[in-house]
């Protein structure tokens, strides 16, 4: 079913406060270097986490439109003195399930301020490893399509109880991996949340989000220097990977440095095949299902102005901002990115 993170940090743990789902390492396997650092670095991280009580003093603002009747407006401040909070009322909602997916490079991991705090207001949050990220051992290269990269989620979302429903919530390209779920099992999904992500159309590629921004895909496949070549030089690359600088100044503006430390040591190298791959979306699956849009306000990786084309051109059901916020708000606004996930799931 693939590698999935939960965190209960009273229970057992790894470092500090994780637990993960996954299969146990066996005591007598060596631990790498790179897995070392990785684990100390997570343990740091969650250990600064749960002494930090502090409520970010930023603000979080649901938009609604003219293009849908379905969208409408309500605007959630959140004050630094934390005495304002979104009622927390879970006695009827749909489902207690979230299901978080990460983009490009990233693992399960990555959602650890996020499941902590979720399952203290009483949710059930999942954090799943795609193919070829976090803990799976498998080779970016071997990746060839977006139905291998997002196989642990379909795995997932197949294993599921007849007439149990999940949240999807997926963060950057992890767009693209919720909406081929949304496309093959609509029935399972209440709602889908696309966290500053590539919310894309019928016929379109994840890589055409960034296209705009970075160059078109026979320029970038030509002249990026962070590419990689699995099957040697002479064959079309088949990843990419940004070093520590390039990662700093695109994802984590905004970002505590903790959290910089712990993404340096577990990001992945990013398989090209699934953002390179146009998805097939019908409105019979695809459309059937609510679906919300987080903005990130201080985003250079997917700019503030390519995330309101994106709701411009395919309009979700609600839209909200996080001022204050890079490419990776479950580092840089957490206390504002539970709130709002909170609230979806209330709707």
């Amino acid at each position: 079913m693939g590698n999935a993170l939960s965190c209960k940090p009273k229970k057992d743990s790894i470092g500090n406060g994780l637990v993960s789902r996954s299969k146990r390492i066996s005591k007598s396997q060596r631990m790498s270097e790179e897995e070392l650092l990785h684990r100390q670095a997570l343990a740091m991280a969650i250990q600064q986490h749960q002494l930090s009580q502090r409520f970010e003093g930023s603000m979080s603002r649901r938009i609604g439109g003219s293009t849908s009747s379905r969208r409408h407006t309500t605007i959630s401040d959140s004050f630094s003195n934390g005495k304002q909070q979104v009622p927390i009322l879970l006695d009827n909602v749909e489902t207690k399930k979230l299901v978080l997916v990460h983009g490009e490079g990233f693992g399960a991991w990555c959602w650890y301020k996020t499941i902590s705090m979720l399952e203290e207001a009483g949710l059930h949050p999942v954090a799943v490893d795609l193919t070829a990220s976090g803990i799976d051992n498998t080779d970016a290269k071997a990746v060839t399509s977006l139905e291998d990269y997002a196989k642990p989620l379909l795995n997932y979302l197949d294993n599921l109880q007849e007439d149990e429903k999940v949240i999807l919530v997926g963060h950057s390209c992890g767009g693209a991996s919720i909406s081929y779920a949304l496309e093959h099992y609509p029935i399972k999904i209440a709602k889908a949340v696309f966290l500053t992500a590539t919310m894309v159309l019928d016929g379109q590629r994840p890589f055409d989000i960034f296209a705009e921004e970075l160059a078109s895909a026979e320029a970038f496949m030509q002249e990026a220097q962070f590419l990689l070549y699995g099957n040697g030089r002479d064959k079309p690359p088949t990843g990419l990977m940004f070093d520590k600088q390039q990662l700093k100044g695109l994802y984590f503006n905004q970002s505590p440095l903790k959290d910089i430390a712990l993404a340096t040591v577990s990001m992945k190298p990013t398989s090209l095949a699934p953002i390179m791959e146009k998805l097939h979306l019908t409105k019979e699956n695809y459309g059937s299902v609510r679906k919300y849009y987080i903005q990130t306000l201080e985003d250079r990786m997917l700019s503030p102005d390519i995330q309101e084309k994106l709701v411009r051109e395919n309009p979700p059901d609600g839209v909200y901002k996080i001022k204050g916020s890079d490419h990776c708000p479950f580092f840089s606004k957490p206390q504002s990115l539970n709130k709002i996930l909170l609230e979806i799931t209330q709707i």
